[in-house]
């Protein structure tokens, strides 16, 4: 019974003319849509990656003008606090894209509003989960030897982030929900005005006001709240009016299949947020996820996989072109920061990790983006932590500590688990079946969609 259902599907998708369609579209043409497609998800997602970031850099410049306890507070806070909360609640957010994705391109529209509900309760639900490692950050930054005064600011630190972090699932829930539907250069102006707010309101601030420490927090809250506000405006006010119908209590019901989808996608993610490089690599994972959920939502398995090989390629020439960079003009490169020779060496030496970095970090993300835009999150989750702990880590330990490589050897280990992690999934994207793919979404949207009465049927 089930493998005639999906016979079935599987000819509802030819009879949508997909075989006799694309083949007859011109290689070019094909390209070029796909290339206008792409850029239009991935311009705005890469720059809203990179200001949310950029934010940090800004606060981290300001607290610096504030003392040197207060910066070292404040790095420690972010880095280890917030990158934490950041790669759960982004994460967790790209289960949203691939639910809102399939269910657009399968023009189930009216759900996209509830998978958004559904995923703010889910979300919310984490972060107070997460509240108590901000609540006593002092003291568990005491437990782990930190100076009492650093200890000290750095839970004030914490306490203000708070904020930030309950910023962050309005955010990105939202970007998911927006770039599914390649509604993406309202996000990009929103972030653009809430960096040139925060460079203000930083300068006053703790420049010219000398507020300190709240000073400078304060500017980071609003600089996370200001685009959500824009952003939920926009949702609720009539700029989703096929996707949006307003608050229901259908964003209450299978909450627990969202949880584990969202888990799954939190811990893959989670894992990979590091630092600018990583800006443009995360706008590719959202171009393919978006991408790759619209066509397996629409019935498309060669739409899908077209979109994963232009993905794939032009995230790839991009990273190259950094890796040539990185290689050929590493004695120099540091002198844009620094003036200290012997720095300056160091990162001349360190480059060629870096390239390599940089190059697998620019194919690995694409890869993630595909999965999740199949919903194959829980399979790239075992993957990662396998390639991390039981060999990134472990070969880093032993290259660094026992053949006293230090630091190059750590990053070596780190960058072989990248390389096990990336070969995996290329090999598993290779043999995936897209066909298959098509069902399988097809199965999933309906399995959670609620018949909205006043959109008609497209499925017949």
């Amino acid at each position: 019974m089930e493998e005639d259902m999906n016979q079935k599907l599987l000819r509802e998708v030819d009879a949508a003319g997909e075989s006799s369609v694309v083949d007859q579209v011109p290689l070019r043409d094909k390209v070029w849509s796909e290339m206008k497609k792409m850029w239009v998800v991935a311009v705005p997602a890469i720059f809203t990656r990179a200001s949310t970031f950029g934010i940090n850099v800004i606060t981290q410049a300001f607290v610096g003008h504030i003392g040197s306890t207060e910066l070292a507070a404040y790095s420690f806070i972010y880095t280890v606090f917030l990158s934490f909360a950041i790669g759960i609640l982004l994460g967790m957010a790209t289960a949203l894209q691939t639910l809102c994705g399939q269910a657009y391109g399968a023009r189930k529209y009216h759900m996209l509003g509830v998978y958004l509900q559904r995923s703010w309760i889910v979300m919310f639900l984490a972060s107070i989960i997460l509240l108590p490692i901000f609540i006593f950050a002092t003291q568990i930054l005491e437990v782990f030897g930190q100076d009492e005064d650093v200890a000290k600011v750095g839970g004030e630190v914490a306490h203000w982030i708070i904020g930030a972090m309950f910023a962050l699932v309005i955010s990105y829930s939202s970007q998911m929900y927006l770039q599914s539907q390649s509604k993406n250069m309202l996000i990009t102006y929103f972030a653009a005005f809430a960096i040139l707010i925060h460079v203000l309101l930083s300068w006053l601030l703790t420049v010219k006001y000398k507020f300190g420490v709240p000073g400078a927090m304060l500017s980071t809250v609003l600089a996370f709240w200001i685009p959500n506000i824009g952003q939920l405006m926009f949702i609720m006010c009539g700029g989703c009016r096929e996707t949006w119908k307003g608050f229901s209590s259908l964003a209450f019901q299978d909450l627990w299949a969202v949880m584990k989808l969202s888990l799954s996608s939190g811990v893959m993610l989670c894992l990979s947020i590091n630092g600018w490089e990583m800006m443009i690599a995360l706008g590719f994972m959202s171009t393919a996820s978006v991408r790759v959920s619209n066509e397996l939502g629409r019935g498309s398995a060669k739409a899908a996989k077209f979109s994963i090989v232009m993905t794939g390629l032009t995230s790839f020439a991009i990273g190259f072109v950094l890796f040539l960079f990185f290689l050929i003009f590493r004695g120099r490169v540091a002198y844009l920061f620094t003036e200290n020779e012997e720095v300056a060496l160091a990162f001349a030496n360190m480059s060629p990790f870096l390239a390599v970095s940089v190059l697998l970090n620019s194919i690995q993300p694409v890869l993630s983006g595909v999965a999740i835009g199949a919903g194959l999150q829980s399979i790239v989750a075992y993957v990662n932590l396998t390639a991390y702990y039981l060999v990134g880590i472990p070969v880093g330990a032993v290259l660094g500590f026992v053949f006293d490589m230090e630091v190059k050897g750590v990053w070596i280990g780190m960058l072989f688990g990248t390389f096990v992690q990336t070969v995996v999934l290329i090999i598993m994207t290779y043999k995936t079946n897209w066909d298959e793919q098509v069902i399988i979404a097809r199965n999933r949207v309906n399995r959670w969609t609620v018949k909205d009465s006043n959109e008609p049927d497209h499925t017949t």
